[in-house]
């Protein structure tokens, strides 16, 4: 008789948390909701409006501006990258959405960045 023991999909099992979250935050023109997408390579933050379905400020590791370097350090140049170009278009109080992963490392370098650099959440 052989049994298989099979792990559980990491990624089915972070979006089933974050679809778990979303369904209790959503982002308005007022107050957007700060998204974050991370893979293995890259992080990706975006600034949406739920309201409207329109993306308003973004920012990633793939921009000019993100130097190469370790990647919670370019998380952290994402996080503030993100900010600046949300205060340049007038929005400062944002609704954090961590996309179901934990708030460690990358995650917690990007919004750690974007509060330093304006954003308030």
């Amino acid at each position: 008789m052989n049994i298989v023991i099979s792990k559980p999909d990491k990624n089915k099992t972070r979006q089933k948390r974050h679809l778990r979250v979303r369904g209790k935050i959503s982002g308005t023109a007022e107050r957007p909701r700060l998204n974050i997408y991370r893979s293995n390579k890259n992080i990706y933050a975006q600034l949406i409006d739920d309201v409207a379905g329109v993306t308003l400020a973004s920012a990633s590791t793939l921009d000019k501006e993100v130097s190469e370097g370790a990647k919670t350090e370019q998380a952290t140049a994402v996080g503030a990258l993100v900010a600046k170009r949300a205060v340049a278009k007038g929005l400062k109080d944002v609704v954090f959405d961590r996309g179901g992963y934990l708030y460690h490392g990358r995650v917690q370098a990007l919004a750690e960045a974007a509060r330093e650099n304006g954003l308030d959440f």
